[in-house]
Formats: C-alpha cells, sequence, structure tokens
C-alpha cells in the first residue's frame, strides 16, 4: 500500500497524522510492539480507525510511516575538524542509536515500506554534508557510494543479522578502508 501524500501541509490533514504519529510513538513506549492494534491506536489519536486504514491502509505501513518520519535527522552531523572524525562521529551515533532495541525495531519497520530506499536518502544526504565539509581539502574524498557500501552496509547488516552489533574497533577500521585511495 503505497502512503498517500497530504492534501493540504500543514492543515487537518497534517494534524491528523501528527497525532496518529504521537499516539504510535507513546503506545510503542508504553507497551510490547506485538500488542499494538490499529484501534488503540486510533483511540489514543482521537480518529476512528478507518482514518487509519485509509490513509496508511494497515498497521505495517503506518509503523514503517512512523520510523521514517523518526530517521529524519533534526541536525547536522557532528563537525570534529576533519572528515575521518566526523565519519566516526557520525557512524558512532548511528551505531549506537540503531543498534538499540528501537532503533532495530525502527529498521525493520523502514523495510516494510513502501520506500524503502528512502532511507538510503536520508544517509545520503547526511554523508554528503560531511563531504561537502571538506571539499575544498587536498585529500581526496570518497563518493557516497563507497561510504555506503564499506560503512553503512556492513553495519546495518550487523544490526539486524547478528546477535551483537559491530564492534566500534572495526567500525574504525571500515572507515580507514572507505578513506583509502
Amino acid at each position: 500500500m503505497t502512503i498517500k501524500e497530504a492534501l493540504r501541509p500543514g492543515g487537518r490533514s497534517a494534524r491528523v497524522q501528527e497525532s496518529i504519529h504521537t499516539a504510535v510513538r507513546q503506545l510503542l513506549e508504553e507497551q510490547d510492539r506485538s500488542s499494538l492494534t490499529v484501534p488503540q491506536i486510533a483511540t489514543r489519536a482521537g480518529v476512528t480507525p478507518s482514518t487509519i486504514y485509509r490513509r496508511w491502509g494497515d498497521l505495517s505501513t503506518l509503523l514503517a510511516d512512523v520510523a521514517l518520519a523518526r530517521m529524519r535527522p533534526d541536525s547536522e552531523p557532528a563537525n570534529t575538524g576533519s572528515l575521518r572524525g566526523d565519519l566516526r562521529a557520525w557512524a558512532e551515533q548511528y551505531l549506537d542509536e540503531m543498534s538499540s532495541e528501537p532503533g532495530r525495531n525502527m529498521m525493520r519497520d523502514v523495510q516494510c515500506s513502501a520506500t524503502p530506499g528512502y532511507c538510503v536518502t536520508i544517509l545520503s544526504a547526511q554523508l554528503q554534508t560531511l563531504l561537502e565539509r571538506y571539499q575544498d581539502s587536498e585529500e581526496r574524498l570518497p563518493d557516497i557510494d563507497r561510504l555506503l557500501n564499506l560503512i553503512v552496509a556492513p553495519t546495518v547488516f550487523r544490526i539486524l543479522f547478528s546477535a551483537t552489533p559491530l564492534p566500534v574497533s572495526e567500525l574504525h577500521e571500515m572507515i580507514e578502508l572507505a578513506l583509502q585511495p
């Protein structure tokens, strides 16, 4: 099911979406996600279940939409003064946030999204911000795909499919590999 865009940004549709997203986030903090239902969300948000079904189609699509909204960064990545330092700070924060139980659940929800590529768009924009800081430097800058393939992909794989997240020392090794010419 495709998530429909709001017809009136900032209007009633946006308010309804925000109240539903808020209800989902609150309920996920209060109870196990396996017990979450559309009627519970609707009651908390002050809407009818049909409103949720009309917009999102099903619970998994709604959870994916909430996860995608939460993944949008609210600030630029840290500026440490060097690309290596910025990549380390960004990758460590990403590893820490996504390795948490809420982070893992968010990643799983995004996989159910009708727009899973949106996650790559978000990550690419953050990495582009880092690279643009150092575009006038003399060092060779890696491209976005190299950073995604050598830093993000192994990190995500370990978060989703391993009992233990990637050790920070290995994360640093992957950053060094990504920075090699």
